[in-house]
């Protein structure tokens, strides 16, 4: 679990990045920190979360909401940049639609880092559910 929620901090630079790519105009500004993206929390708070997990100092509720928390901004932010992408069912950014996504390397970040940040929330809610109801019967 330590690993994994080290891996968050991948969010901080993902975020300074959308923000190149809205003042390149490749993505609306709702995709920023500066918008309706505040996932670069995640990124900021990742390192202090291991951290405290590596030195077993976190209650696992609090961290079980950190990643349920998590797991909520991603999939906003995943929802935000498809209504924003040119498709057929667009709903925001028409002023400055979500371009990047077709370009290399920016393809990746939906294709790969956005699954692997969902895929070790997920993970982590399921492990930690289980120890706290583990060590709740005890």
């Amino acid at each position: 679990m330590q690993f994994s929620t080290f891996l968050h901090a991948v969010r901080l630079p993902v975020e300074i990045v959308l923000y190149g790519l809205f003042t390149h105009q490749m993505i609306p500004e709702l995709m920023t920190f500066e918008g309706r993206n505040f996932d670069i929390l995640m990124g900021i708070t990742a390192p202090i979360i291991g951290w405290l997990v590596i030195k077993k100092n976190i209650n696992k509720k609090i961290l079980l909401a950190w990643n349920v928390i998590g797991l909520c901004l991603v999939l906003f932010i995943l929802g935000n940049g498809i209504l924003s992408a040119e498709l057929p069912f667009q709903q925001f950014g028409f002023e400055q639609p979500n371009r990047a996504i077709n370009y290399f390397p920016f393809v990746l970040l939906p294709a790969t880092i956005v699954p692997i940040v969902i895929w070790t929330h997920l993970i982590d809610i399921l492990k930690l559910r289980k120890e706290i109801k583990k060590t709740s019967w005890h």
